[in-house]
């Protein structure tokens, strides 16, 4: 099973940032510049780049289009996947169109379900389900709020949804750099046939070294690990190759 890092560009008043859990009060400013820190990203040889409109995700509409338009146009060979504030087909479409090659739903997935599944059926290979929990229940709205619907609960209901991919988030760990939540990212992967990503308090290359172990688990984004120097690019791309 392949593994594939996402490294993080969060989007907030088109700037790139790091939350602590998601909260917009404790944000630490990386990068005034989104579209050199993708440049940045793909010449250190990532593939990908993870992307959250975290303006978009508390609004309910995109916010930081000319953010994300920029690193789209910086980068014409990096993968981009974007989440935050996508609620609508035609939302999704724009943003498909416009040169993303992937986007999220999250809070759509649990307040919107039929418009989440047609968009997997419309666009496919092209939609991810952002599924974030706060102790096993599904958070929304930018994690505002929180849910009664659980996390595995939520990923079986869209088991035979095509969608492509699976981004789990461990909201108590997401920017603490504590580790990843190895076990509830495993037990989500085994129980569905969707690719899961982890994302959420990766801090280490050994986070990286254990989530592949599982071999169930389809990848990792990196947020802030990788822009405090605690995980070196080089060294985590050659292990998910490897």
């Amino acid at each position: 099973m392949g593994f594939t890092l996402y490294p993080a560009i969060d989007l907030k008043a088109g700037q790139v940032v790091r939350l602590k859990r998601g909260d917009m009060a404790q944000a630490t400013l990386y990068n005034a510049d989104p579209a050199a820190q993708a440049v940045d990203f793909a010449a250190a040889g990532f593939a990908w780049v993870h992307v959250v409109d975290l303006d978009g995700a508390f609004a309910g509409r995109p916010a930081n289009v000319a953010a994300v338009q920029a690193i789209i146009a910086a980068v014409p060979g990096l993968s981009v996947q974007l989440g935050g504030g996508i609620r609508d087909m035609a939302t999704a479409e724009a943003w498909l169109a416009a040169g993303v090659t992937r986007i999220i739903l999250g809070s759509a997935a649990v307040k919107d379900p039929d418009f989440a599944r047609a968009a997997c059926r419309a666009f496919p290979g092209r939609v991810a389900l952002g599924i974030d929990a706060r102790d096993g229940f599904v958070a929304t709205e930018g994690w505002a709020e929180t849910s009664g619907t659980t996390a595995v609960g939520l990923a079986r209901a869209f088991a035979d949804s095509g969608a492509a991919a699976i981004i789990y988030t461990d909201i108590a760990r997401d920017g603490m750099l504590t580790g990843v939540n190895l076990a509830a990212t495993a037990e989500l992967a085994r129980a569905v046939p969707i690719p899961v990503i982890a994302s959420g308090g990766v801090a280490s290359i050994e986070d990286i070294v254990a989530l592949q172990a599982e071999g169930v688990v389809a990848g990792a984004i990196l947020g802030r690990a990788l822009y405090d120097g605690r995980v070196d690019p080089a060294a985590a791309l050659a292990l998910a190759a490897g």
